[in-house]
């Protein structure tokens, strides 16, 4: 190609059928040709009669042999550093490029596998694989010398802002253009001050999700595999290389253009980038989502049947939109945060920050002033607020209050303090929001300061320094090292550009009839943008109040600023999100076979009702947990805790009312005629299960028991003993005791038989089971089954199965035990025990997880003659088991069902909730069963409706996508293919409404 840079090109006029002849002539094949997009060439699909299929380009004349066989040597280096690419193959002369019409063709293998580029949401493992894919391109190109590569053209990054200035009048949008000229200037600017310094050899220049082929993993992703197209292959700066690739990353979320920074790691971990790359990467991202739009405008102008192009023009945009969302110094500081370097701009490098002395130890003052002197004359102790995820003062769900940040300061007020202090880089609980895609603004890059009503209150500089600005909302005060001090909420009352030093006053904060506030921030010179305080980069807020950033923005953030604590002779409580500290602390101490949630697990450190809250303020609809059935924080169950444990706390075999009450409690629960009399207390399901079993054996002087395949009953070595799931332990069936026997599992729509009505199929096995084990001198002792099949997502049993076999157990001597740990105490809606949906009654009932609602009680409720059996092997006892403690928990927890009317909502809340999904399952065929009833449900995904495979990859992965939207959902079943749904039974129908839409986005846009 020519030196001179091109501003757009009008594709070569060969058509589907000239391409017909240029394979026949050229290669010697016969084919058929469907033409495929470009900007400036022509590409066809060619394929012959056996289904072979290679691609034929036509280059525009522009182009240059010399160009073409550097790519050649491209290829060539690309293969032997082990990238997939599309190799040329030769025509019937054996030359690479062949001659038609004026134009020079090639024809490639073709890359099987899927287009990228029209894909919705990548996750991030597929933003990290871009990301290694452009960081294998450099390494592979390194060496790469060639006369073909040293060219000039619209797509080398150095001409982008060239190109720009000289293609934007084509876009016929006036507010566009300006946006894209203005953006484009900027980035340029920034670009200028380190691009002399920035690495240059040979680079693909166009690696983008348009010339990757993907191939779709086990988890239905598409992954990125083959390389194409190398037309614009040339010398250019290195980070270029990434910086391409990410720009075209932004149009599959545009609304989280941070995400990118998933691709800037990977890339990063194998071509480590120089400071000098790190502050040209988002300026040359700007730059080409820049030149993208008006180059896309442009080609329009001058090809105007290029549909190719048309289609792109909204693509381009969203990558204009979602790399210009964030100002380009913030997010230049979140490239360098996120690679570790420290400083600020320096010529082409970064130099450290001097933050001036008395910013790090006080005014250099021995004498203690309130506030560092900032409120003149203030009399009267100060008070730390604290608004934080964990804060003692905003319990029961006092943090969702409107005002909840005025209350705390009222309260402190009321109670003698002089001022009360919001501080910087805390998180705040109060500002989170719920059943929302996105985190909120939670951390404060200042320090909010408020004040009681009253008269008018002069304000003073704490520090020395000189006054940059002021106006009707404060004052900017420069320091020393590049640092300015904002004092927001004054009315200023001296001239800008004079000094000012520590004390003197420089306004006054008005008189009001209400609770008045202060701004300061610590700032950074390059966070001002230019602009006056208090605006930096972030929304204004009302005068007085601390500005607020969103979690991902904090790594600048909290660079760009610093806590003034010292400044204002207050402690200082700036946070960070610990998240990554504390999993690999944990890490060190657990053992491999502890499970854990997610592979990126945030710091859950608050709940309130179903909302878990990490430490950095982001809300969950949590539909897991279903421990905690009356909701987290339950103010009930917390007060039923403070006080009893204030009381008293000690074992059953003292005398106490707890004990006999709540037992009488849990009784009356009870169907009538249950025939069952008796409570005996324990700690957990396992050890509930356990003793059932115990008593189950003792009662019938038999050792056998019967449970079902698939079943999950606890840890313990009995109720493990009784667990055959496969996902909990893949030799679960080989390895059972021999006093243990596996039946088939009644599931209709995985088991042996299925259908609604095969109750009496699976009913008349275990009776041949039982028939076998007599037969073998193995008469049985008891039954174990859960009353709904909740370890395979909620699965209700066939209509008729559990009274067919429970008849059957009894009819051989054995006794039938009803395991509710997960399925009992209201969760089903329509009744208060999972047994009632089959209309029997078990002679042993086990209970646990929703009994305390977080604290660890479990039970077994059986007949006073089956639990008297136990003492032919001893007296039992369980140290907390039935403690005032637990009973008392216990006892709230009935109360709060009965007064907060859960079962009810557990239907009504249920019955939505499972329409949404039914109703999503007509969409997205994905959705196979939907399970359960009340707020157990399970969403079962497999990969066909009629052979019912397990979707289990991409189950995960749903999951993963949903964590990210704001819904806690994890998978279940020995398959791990059901999203398990058995939330706090206090669920809202809005929540309930968001998680199905958010279900519906994932299935739509990807995972």
């Amino acid at each position: 190609m020519s030196d001179e840079v091109q501003g757009g090109l009008v594709r070569p006029a060969v058509t589907e059928a000239d391409a017909v002849v240029i394979a026949a002539e050229r290669y010697g094949i016969t084919v058929t040709a469907t033409e495929l997009g470009s900007n400036q060439d022509r590409n066809f699909l060619l394929e012959e009669a056996d289904g072979t299929r290679s691609v034929l380009r036509v280059d525009h004349p522009v182009f240059t042999d010399e160009e073409r066989d550097a790519q050649h040597a491209a290829l060539d280096a690309y293969r032997a550093a082990g990238v997939s690419v599309a190799g040329v193959i030769p025509g019937l002369d054996g030359e690479a490029t062949q001659r038609w019409g004026g134009f020079a063709v090639r024809r490639s293998e073709f890359a099987a596998g899927e287009p990228m580029v029209d894909l919705g949401y990548f996750a991030p493992v597929v933003l990290a694989e871009f990301g290694s894919l452009a960081a294998a391109s450099v390494l592979a190109l390194a060496q790469l010398r060639h006369p073909g590569l040293d060219r000039a053209h619209m797509w080398v990054m150095r001409a982008a802002l060239d190109e720009t200035i000289k293609l934007a009048p084509s876009i016929a949008d006036e507010e566009l253009r300006d946006r894209v000229l203005a953006a484009a200037l900027e980035a340029g600017e920034q670009l200028a001050l380190v691009s002399d310094a920035l690495p240059t050899q040979a680079i693909h220049g166009d690696l983008t999700d348009d010339n990757v082929m993907g191939v779709r993993g086990a988890d239905s992703r598409v992954h990125p595999a083959t390389v194409l197209d190398l037309g614009d292959l040339a010398y250019g700066w290195r980070v270029s290389e990434l910086a391409v690739t990410a720009s075209s990353m932004l149009h599959h979320e545009p609304e989280r253009p941070l995400r990118l920074l998933e691709t800037l790691d990977a890339f990063h971990a194998e071509v480590p980038l120089e400071a000098s790359e790190a502050r040209a990467l988002w300026p040359l991202i700007v730059l080409r989502a820049a030149v993208l739009v008006a180059s896309g405008w442009h080609q329009l102008a001058i090809d105007g049947d290029n549909e190719y192009a048309r289609e792109r023009i909204a693509g381009e945009q969203a990558i204009f939109d979602a790399a210009t969302s964030i100002p380009l110094v913030e997010a230049t500081e979140q490239v360098l945060a996120r690679i570790g370097f420290q400083g600020r701009p320096d010529g082409a490098g970064l130099a450290l920050a001097s933050l001036p002395a008395e910013l790090l130890g006080g005014r250099g003052s021995s004498d203690s002033v309130p506030l560092g002197g900032l409120i003149v004359g203030l009399d009267g102790p100060v008070q730390l607020l604290d608004p934080g995820v964990e804060s003692a003062d905003l319990a029961g769900g006092a943090w969702l209050a409107e005002d909840a940040e005025e209350r705390l300061a009222a309260a402190a007020l009321g109670s003698g303090a002089a001022a009360a202090v919001l501080p910087y880089g805390v998180y705040r609980l109060t500002r989170t929001a719920v059943d929302a895609p996105d985190g909120a603004e939670t951390w404060p890059i200042g320090t909010e300061v408020r004040l009681p009503a009253g008269d008018a209150l002069g304000i003073a500089a704490p520090v020395a320094g000189t006054v940059a600005v002021a106006n009707e909302r404060g004052a900017l005060i420069e320091l020393s090292g590049g640092w300015f001090l904002s004092i927001d909420g004054v009315v200023v009352d001296v001239a800008e550009g004079g000094a000012i030093a520590p004390g003197e006053a420089i306004g006054t904060l008005a008189a009001s009839d209400r609770q008045r506030s202060l701004a300061v921030t610590l700032c950074r010179s390059d966070a001002l943008l230019g602009h006056e305080p208090p605006i930096l980069a972030v929304d204004v807020p009302e005068p007085g109040r601390a500005q607020l950033v969103g979690p991902e923005r904090v790594p600048a953030w909290s660079r760009f600023t610093h806590d003034p604590a010292a400044l204002l002779d207050i402690a200082g409580r700036a946070e960070r999100d610990e998240a990554g500290d504390e999993q690999a602390r944990r890490e060190r101490i657990f053992a491999s076979a502890q499970e854990r949630y997610y592979e990126r697990p945030m710091q859950i450190e608050r709940g309130w009702k179903h909302h878990l809250v990490d430490t950095t303020g982001r809300s969950y609809i949590d539909m897991v947990n279903n421990v905690t059935g009356l909701g987290h924080g339950h103010p009930g169950v917390a007060d039923a805790v403070n006080r009893q444990i204030r009381i008293l706390n000690t074992n059953s075999r003292f005398l106490y009312r707890e004990l006999a009450e709540y037992s009488e409690r849990l009784l009356a629960l009870l169907p009538e005629n249950s025939g069952l009399d008796t409570v005996l207390l324990v700690n957990s399901g396992s050890e509930a299960v356990d003793l059932a079993l115990r008593l189950a054996q003792a009662a019938t002087g038999r050792k056998t028991i019967v449970s079902l395949r698939e079943a999950y009953h606890g840890w313990t070595m009995a109720s493990d003993a009784v667990t055959t799931s496969a996902y909990d332990n893949p030799y679960a069936i080989a390895t059972r005791p021999d006093w243990v026997h596996v039946a088939d599992v009644p599931n209709r729509f995985r088991g042996t038989y299925r259908g609604a009505d095969t109750g009496a199929a699976y009913a008349a096995d275990l009776g041949a089971d039982l028939e076998r084990l007599a037969a073998d001198g193995r008469e049985i002792a008891g039954f174990i089954c859960e009353s709904v099949l909740g370890n395979a997502g909620g699965v209700l049993l066939p209509e008729g199965y559990l009274a067919d076999a429970y008849a059957r157990v009894r009819a051989a001597g054995g006794l039938c035990i009803a395991d509710e740990v997960q399925v009992g105490f209201g969760r089903m809606g329509s009744s208060f025990w999972g047994f009632e949906q089959s209309g029997v009654l078990p002679d042993l009932i086990t209970i646990a997880k929703p009994m305390g609602n977080g604290f660890p009680i479990g039970g077994v409720i059986t007949s006073k003659k089956i639990a008297d059996a136990l003492a032919s092997q001893g007296q039992f006892f369980s140290s907390a088991g039935g403690n005032p403690l637990s009973c008392r928990v216990g006892l709230a927890v009935l109360d709060a069902m009965a007064e907060e009317g859960l079962q009810e909502n557990a239907r009504v809340v249920g019955e939505r909730l499972a329409a949404g999904f039914r109703s999503l399952a007509e969409k997205h065929a994905i959705i196979g069963p939907v399970h359960g009833e009340g707020l157990y449900l399970g969403v079962e995904l497999v990969r066909d409706r009629e052979t019912m495979e397990p979707a289990q990859a991409e189950a995960a992965a749903i999951c993963e996508r949903l964590k990210e939207l704001g819904v806690v959902v994890l998978t279940t079943s020995e398959r791990s293919n059901v999203l398990k749904v058995k939330p706090p039974l206090c669920l809202t129908a809005e929540s309930a409404d968001y998680v199905v839409a958010a279900l519906d986005l994932v299935l739509t846009e990807g995972w």
